[in-house]
């Protein structure tokens, strides 16, 4: 919940901080408003988001007996929380199948062209046709990783793209042929000598996709 309109790195140092002060559901349901005010202050929305907090641990604590309902339409019901943030708990909680719809997957599934939605919650919907549920889970994984590094909101690096040949490349602008920005090249291990620059980059971020998964849900482009 914190990491809605907040960059991940930011809502992985609040939340580290968050739990070393309150790390139950009664915790933040005895909570104080302003200190969880102040703990969250840098996440953006900081009074909604404290709010929402502490009323999620008394209803977690008062109607679940401290346990986080597993059903998504338990989850959905918890102040703040949406679709993307109820799949993320589905996801990463328990391990159920599910796809998180964050800005990286509406932005890559839209500008691959495996959908032309402008809703995030549709975006979902469609992927879930697209995707056998096996792949649910890593889609999320994938995608976020895909679109940090490689297929970037405003420097896409589609000279270096392993599937751009494959890629209807929605929504992005060239200047001369070419992305107006020079990307930076991803360190790897991969034997990559005698090659040229752009080959080698191709090769480093075609390695680096295959361990996120990434060539295997490729196939459904």
């Amino acid at each position: 919940m914190l990491s809605v309109r907040c960059k991940d790195e930011t809502t992985f140092k609040v939340t580290e901080q968050l739990w070393k002060v309150y790390n139950t559901p009664k915790d933040f349901r005895d909570a104080p408003i302003e200190r969880l005010e102040e703990l969250v202050h840098s996440t953006g929305t900081y009074r909604v988001k404290a709010a929402h907090l502490k009323e999620i641990g008394r209803i977690i604590h008062d109607d679940y007996h401290d346990r986080v309902p597993e059903a998504k339409e338990e989850l959905l019901k918890l102040p703040g929380v949406g679709n993307k943030v109820a799949n993320c708990v589905l996801v990463n909680s328990f391990g159920i199948p599910a796809i998180p719809v964050d800005t990286h997957v509406h932005r890559i599934s839209n500008r691959i062209g495996w959908v032309k939605t402008k809703d995030p919650n549709k975006t979902e919907l469609e992927l879930e046709k697209i995707f056998p549920r096996s792949e649910w889970i890593i889609l999320n994984f994938t995608l976020v990783s895909f679109g940090k590094n490689i297929c970037k909101p405003l420097q896409p690096m589609c000279l270096e793209c392993p599937v751009a040949d494959r890629c209807m490349k929605n929504g992005i602008f060239f200047k001369d042929g070419k992305p107006h920005v020079e990307p930076k090249p991803i360190k790897s291990t991969q034997d990559i000598s005698g090659k040229s620059r752009r080959e080698k980059r191709k090769a480093i971020n075609n390695y680096r996709l295959q361990r996120i998964g990434w060539i295997k849900i490729s196939a459904h482009i």
